[in-house]
């Protein structure tokens, strides 16, 4: 399978940009996507992660067979799942020291350094059955339900690609209703990034993955069409955002762009946002795909795609150097941008540092380790097999 170096350096931007999106008086933070579009790196951490769910399905299934595939996402939502609760453990930890020292933070919620104290068995337990989801690291949780789902939906969208679109919607179109009835510490309920609301973009960038030479082969003939309307979608939402950002003044115009889009919903995944991304997704995949080339293979784009190839690592890196962050931005009080602007910055080139050494030891540990654990299971196998 052939790597995306375009498709690394945007999972790198997406954790870049979620990290200072977490730190509220952040420098950085006046020129991350919700400034000009009214989608986040939510929703594009998720829509690549399912885009690159089915690109690697497909590629799986096609050399080892389906079971090889279900049983290698049943392991990733595994994994997704345990980092989690490692995550969120350091998480809470580092906020519980940093208090401790005298150092206040917005970033995450402080109640979160009284429990793992007080009953850190009983704050993994429940973080671990989803009952709690830490902020920061709330993506997880909806990550691990969306990958486990894709054991049993990939083979369904595999055969009847229709079928696998019309529940997507229809599981969207009632995504409220259906996340209030999981019981969680929340008042209302439910997940805060609502699994049957995003599993639609989750399975929308999967279907991508999946069927992308076949999906590229019937748009290309619409491809100067399909530019125009993504441009249009995208200057939509930036209007919504600008309008926003005007205030009164805008207000006549905000309020002709509401009588369109209604209300926006980042958490049962408004559609007006999930349009937004998908327009985006066209023009940086099509038009757009010659200077998202070059800008990966710069020092910058080879930077941020040594954060994207980190994964869970550096997921949780970028969690923790949130915390930390907004630690230091907020104490002293009253810092000069130049000050500020600083930790942002030491906290992006931190952020590469770990990745890059992720990818030196770590990667190549963790893929001779699994592949010992899979020599070991060929090996019993054979054992098994009756002699000649």
């Amino acid at each position: 399978m052939t790597r995306l170096i375009a498709l690394d350096m945007l999972r790198g931007y997406a954790l870049l940009s979620i990290m200072v999106n977490h730190m509220p008086i952040s420098v950085m933070r006046g020129i991350t996507l919700p400034n000009f579009s009214i989608f986040d790196a939510s929703e594009l951490f998720v829509l690549l992660s399912g885009f690159l769910v089915g690109m690697v399905w497909r590629s799986v299934e096609a050399r080892q067979g389906r079971r090889a595939a279900q049983v290698r996402f049943a392991r990733r939502s595994f994994e997704v799942w345990r980092a989690m609760i490692i995550g969120a453990v350091l998480v809470a930890l580092l906020s519980a020291a940093l208090w401790a020292s005298g150092r206040p933070h917005t970033a995450i919620w402080n109640q979160y350094a009284v429990w793992i104290l007080s009953n850190p068995l009983g704050f993994m337990a429940t973080v671990g059955t989803f009952w709690l989801q830490p902020n920061i690291i709330d993506v997880l949780a909806v990550y691990v339900v969306l990958i486990a789902a894709a054991v049993v939906v990939m083979p369904v969208m595999l055969r009847w690609p229709l079928l696998a679109a019309v529940g997507s919607v229809l599981l969207w179109w009632n995504a409220p209703q259906l996340n209030a009835m999981i019981p969680n510490h929340r008042t209302e309920g439910g997940f805060l990034f609502n699994p049957f609301g995003w599993q639609m973009l989750f399975l929308t960038g999967a279907a991508m993955g999946a069927f992308r030479p076949q999906l590229m082969a019937r748009l290309w003939p619409w491809r100067h069409l399909l530019t125009v309307l993504a441009l249009g979608m995208f200057a939509f939402g930036c209007a919504i955002v600008i309008g926003a950002r005007i205030g009164e003044p805008a207000l006549a115009f905000r309020e002709a762009l509401k009588s369109v889009y209604g209300e926006i919903d980042k958490w049962n995944l408004d559609g007006a946002r999930y349009l937004a991304i998908v327009a985006a997704a066209w023009l940086v995949s099509v038009p757009l795909a010659g200077p998202m080339q070059r800008l990966a293979a710069s020092l910058p784009g080879i930077a941020m795609q040594q954060i994207g190839r980190g994964g869970l690592w550096s997921f949780i890196a970028c969690a923790l150097l949130s915390v930390l962050g907004d630690a230091f931005q907020m104490t002293p009080p009253g810092q000069p941008m130049w000050q500020r602007l600083a930790v942002d910055l030491w906290a992006c080139v931190t952020l590469w540092w770990v990745s890059a050494l992720w990818l030196d030891y770590g990667a190549p540990w963790q893929r001779a380790r699994k592949d010992r654990r899979a020599m070991r299971r060929q090996m019993k196998l054979a054992a098994r097999r009756p002699m000649a």
